[in-house]
């Protein structure tokens, strides 16, 4: 269950973050749809996070292998803490930012095209300034919250990489079904 969901949300990740690169470069109407679609994979990755949190309580992982040092334990707590918290953080400010802005009253959000999801009330009822203001923190937030996810997949996957190619030390079989697994 716990591969599943990390690969699942994983390519949800990659592609939602090649939507966001996408519909950047659009103006106008066009930039609708995809926004769209970014949006309704951002609240599967918040739903497939939350799920993923709650398996990770009901059935923790096997203890990291003994071979590894004190600081990669303590960069791999590191790495895994904060991608949760991009996971879980994104979507809420995503959430937060379409909620805080006017189009949402004419363009509601629909996942998928098709099912209906809440904006969050209080902040569709700001007095204009006040949701202008909040919109623009949420987009500040969103964006670094952004810059953080680039981060630690650049250093998850150099991690993953000198782990398989390097060491060689069983640890990517952890996450990769078909590689064998490190014993703790």
């Amino acid at each position: 269950m716990a591969m599943t969901l990390h690969w699942l949300i994983a390519a949800l990740i990659v592609t939602n973050i090649g939507l966001a690169w996408y519909f950047n470069s659009l103006n106008g109407l066009p930039k609708i749809p995809p926004v769209q679609l970014h949006k309704s994979f951002g609240i599967t990755i918040l739903l497939l996070s939350l799920a993923r949190l709650a398996w990770r309580i009901v059935s923790p992982p096997p203890p990291l292998p003994a071979s590894l040092s004190r600081w990669e334990r303590m960069a791999a707590s590191t790495v895994y803490v904060l991608f949760y918290g991009v996971m879980i953080g994104m979507p809420l400010s995503g959430w937060a930012l379409t909620s805080a802005s006017l189009i949402i009253r004419f363009e509601p959000i629909k996942l998928f095209g098709t099912i209906p999801w809440p904006a969050i009330g209080p902040l569709t009822h700001l007095p204009a300034p006040a949701m202008k203001q909040t919109h623009d923190t949420f987009v500040t937030v969103h964006g670094l919250l952004a810059d953080l996810a680039y981060g630690l997949i650049v250093v998850h996957v150099a991690a993953a990489l000198r782990h398989l190619v390097l060491l060689r030390d069983g640890v990517m079989g952890r996450m990769v079904p078909f590689l064998p697994a490190a014993s703790a």
